[in-house]
């Protein structure tokens, strides 16, 4: 009882009734509801191996995940659970070229991809999740062209399964994701995803820049860094039109990342967008002091001036001029 919090130990005016205090009654019930929850949970958990009763436990279990203590390794080592996720997944595969997904279908799997997503989070299962590859499984949802709300919400989910690897900093999952090839997927969700997608999908990115291991990956060639910077490029020139200051913080995040590596600033010094440059997005930054502070390092890193294209020659440079 020692432990409770203050809310929960405060005792009742003359020890409330019968002399007891509220700690003495409330743990207890507290205890049950725990116990309460997690037999429900254990319940849907084990109706996701009967075809019958699963469209039902993935939309409970996907609704209430954040009151299941320890749902993540619930899900793992239960017998059949990762299977029939599994199942859910390549079960729509069909469906996706030429793209026939309805959204009853969507929904079904999205709820699916949240339990998955849910794994991925957990420390305790996390590298399990990797070692096993099933990140692989969402991959082709995040190659599809349709944006149809069907695919985009599939794409969308897909996207936060990967975004909640990537935010805790740990190196092996940032060399798992490159040597899967991540990025060109996300680079295309950047291309021709919803704003919310794009902005998942930069995250992505930018988690992986900030790793040194990534940030060596895409800068090692020129073909990888102009790939990068194209899309980056086009992502600034849309935004002129239509700002999105938390898309914008991403960019420019991974802007200013880009700028740590010697030949990727040498390259972004002619490369890099003169909306940068100008007070195109003062308004939209006027309110976020960290990403302009971001923005006033990626100009002093390149040189605040602009700098006309430099001539064709070896490097990134060549590269970007051609």
């Amino acid at each position: 009882m020692a432990n409770l919090p203050p809310s929960l130990s405060v005792n009742l005016p003359f020890g409330g009734p019968s002399g007891w205090s509220s700690s003495s009654v409330t743990a207890p019930n507290l205890a049950g509801n725990r116990d309460r929850k997690m037999a429900s949970a254990e319940q849907l958990v084990l109706d996701l191996s009967n075809p019958d009763l699963r469209e039902n436990a993935l939309l409970e279990l996907s609704k209430k995940r954040e009151l299941f203590q320890d749902l993540a390794p619930l899900l793992w080592n239960s017998f059949g659970t990762i299977a029939a996720l599994l199942q859910e997944i390549v079960s729509i595969y069909p469906v996706l070229s030429p793209p026939n997904l309805t959204p009853a279908q969507s929904n079904r799997v999205c709820n699916a991809l949240a339990l998955l997503q849910c794994v991925a989070s957990h420390p305790d299962t996390r590298m399990l999740f990797i070692n096993a590859h099933i990140p692989l499984y969402l991959y082709p949802f995040l190659n599809t062209g349709s944006k149809s709300r069907p695919f985009e919400y599939l794409r969308l989910t897909s996207l936060g399964v990967i975004g909640a690897l990537v935010k805790v900093d740990e190196s092996q999952v940032i060399n798992f994701l490159l040597s899967t090839e991540i990025i060109p997927l996300c680079l295309r969700t950047m291309e021709m995803g919803s704003e919310l997608s794009k902005t998942v999908a930069t995250f992505i990115v930018q988690k992986i820049l900030l790793d040194d291991t990534g940030l060596d990956y895409i800068c090692t060639t020129a073909e990888r860094f102009f790939a990068v910077g194209r899309v980056l490029g086009s992502m600034v020139a849309a935004q002129a039109e239509q700002p999105s200051s938390r898309l914008l913080k991403h960019i420019i995040r991974c802007y200013l990342r880009l700028s740590d590596n010697p030949k990727a600033c040498d390259a972004l010094r002619s490369c890099l967008p003169d909306m940068l440059r100008d007070s195109t997005f003062s308004s939209c930054l006027h309110e976020d002091p960290t990403t302009r502070r971001w923005l006033q390092q990626l100009l002093h890193n390149v040189g605040v001036s602009r700098v006309p294209a430099l001539q064709a020659g070896g490097g990134f440079e060549h590269m970007m001029v051609n």
